[in-house]
């Protein structure tokens, strides 16, 4: 049986915490948040080299341990260049605008209950609001001021196209992700991070809201732009995206704001569905001393890794999907989701109160009835999609005998076997002669013949 530890923090334990109490824990937040960015280089180095059967880093200390150290001495020593067609001002705002928004979203995360520290009774737990959470989405959407000001400023092709693919990804992914959120604040009552930990010590959202759980695990990849839904910055198709042009400092800011960002959402992930610091149910039964306040600050940090891990393990596992098919994973499917079980959450918790009105029962027929038709929705969409991919239907009778029936070169009537279609997916024109098998002749080539080729069959193209 899960027990309620009478040191539970509520929002008015914020209203009488010490100044320099608050500096120390802004402080202790700040050193955890880089000394993970630092640890996550090298975990997620390790992991994907171990899947790939390959040590990965092992050279630079015990294990490879310093090489995330030399990456860091490495960035700020290398040449800071900056483009002289820049906005030079929004160029050098932008990475702070990425970086700075994640440290603070980290403020409101609850490692555990209150505790003793310099003999003073403090929540575990730099700040907290009556609509905490909601610090978070905001804070997101100021981070992507970062990546749009980014793309803009460095006035390039591929700078601007990463920058958009950007805005669309998180604002598609920040709809889905702050629906999931609202089960929670239905059940516990509350948008403070403290009260959900508190409404979960007899059970756990990640059971009761599985759907939202599931959401909120697709959409908080999608926010930080993590494989396999790194299309803002697609490295075969726009080189680095709004990165391209940054470099030294301001280009290492930007990847430590996505580091942050996957350790924010996997610790808002704990409090809003893991139970936070509480500690796993089957531990419950092992008497008080798991609940002592810095071994819960333990059962924390073991769910927030354990996210991270899945993060790393998508990498290692996962390709990188198609524009399309991000967006439509998005729209059509996540967010219709989330709004019919999210009326059907509401719904349920009405009829729980047993009121019996005629309303009630109305929403709940009508939340079946729009199920239905998502259900439907997308089942028309995946007959679409198959008949779309699906091969080019045959022609007459009569048109067939003639297209499979030719004369071969001793006058013999055979068969000629058609070429199965395949599916075609939109991808971008290929429509040089090189690309379709054809030799390029010397209409078509701009340069001259490679060098070491005296008959001029191997030609070089330029200008393409």
């Amino acid at each position: 049986m899960t027990r309620v530890l009478a040191v539970d923090p509520t929002l008015s334990d914020f209203n009488q915490l010490i100044w320099w109490m608050v500096l120390l824990k802004v402080v202790i937040v700040f050193m955890f948040l880089l000394l993970t960015t630092i640890f996550m280089i090298w975990f997620e180095r390790r992991v994907i080299g171990r899947m790939q059967n390959r040590p990965g880093p092992n050279r630079a200390g015990p294990l490879g341990l310093l090489q995330p150290v030399a990456d860091a001495l490495k960035l700020p020593l290398k040449e800071d260049i900056v483009p002289t067609t820049v906005d030079k001002l929004v160029f050098f705002v932008a990475p702070i605008l990425a970086a700075a928004p994640s440290f603070v979203s980290f403020a409101i995360i609850p490692w555990g209950p209150s505790a003793s520290i310099f003999h003073h009774w403090t929540p575990l737990q730099v700040a907290d609001l009556p609509v905490a959470v909601l610090l978070v989405l905001a804070m997101s959407s100021i981070g992507v001021y970062g990546i749009v000001l980014a793309g803009w400023a460095s006035r390039g092709p591929y700078s601007i196209l990463g920058a958009l693919r950007s805005t669309a990804q998180v604002i598609s992914y920040e709809i889905a992700m702050g629906l999931s959120f609202v089960a929670v604040f239905l059940d516990a009552g509350s948008l403070s991070t403290t009260a959900i930990v508190n409404a979960q010590a007899h059970y756990w959202y990640a059971w009761v809201l599985f759907p939202s759980f599931v959401i909120y695990l697709v959409t908080m990849v999608g926010e930080t732009n993590r494989i396999p839904f790194d299309l803002p910055e697609g490295e075969g198709e726009i080189v680095a995206g709004h990165m391209t042009e940054y470099s030294s400092m301001k280009f290492a800011m930007f990847f430590l704001a996505e580091y942050i960002n996957m350790t924010t959402v996997s610790a808002l992930a704990a409090t809003l569905f893991l139970g936070g610091w509480r500690p796993f149910p089957p531990l419950t039964l092992l008497g008080s001393w798991v609940f002592n306040p810095w071994v819960c600050v333990i059962w924390f940090l073991i769910k927030v890794f354990a996210l991270l891990f899945c993060y790393v393990w998508l990498r290692g596992t996962l390709p990188r999907t198609r524009y399309d098919q991000l967006m439509a994973l998005g729209w059509k499917i996540l967010i219709p989701f989330s709004i019919i079980w999210l009326l059907l959450v509401a719904t349920v918790r009405a009829l729980r109160a047993d009121n019996h009105s005629p309303a009630v029962y109305a929403v709940a027929g009508v939340v079946l009835v729009l199920f239905v038709l998502l259900i439907t929705f997308w089942d028309n969409g995946y007959q679409k999609h198959l008949a779309r991919i699906a091969p080019e239907r045959p022609a007459e009778a009569e048109d067939e005998d003639e297209d499979e029936w030719d004369y071969d070169e001793d006058g013999e009537l055979v068969k000629v076997e058609q070429p199965v279609p395949v599916p075609r997916f939109p991808v971008p024109p290929l429509d040089l002669p090189h690309y379709h098998g054809l030799e390029l002749d010397s209409a078509a080539v701009t340069g001259s013949s490679v060098q070491g080729d005296p008959v001029g069959v191997t030609k070089e193209v330029s200008g393409a």
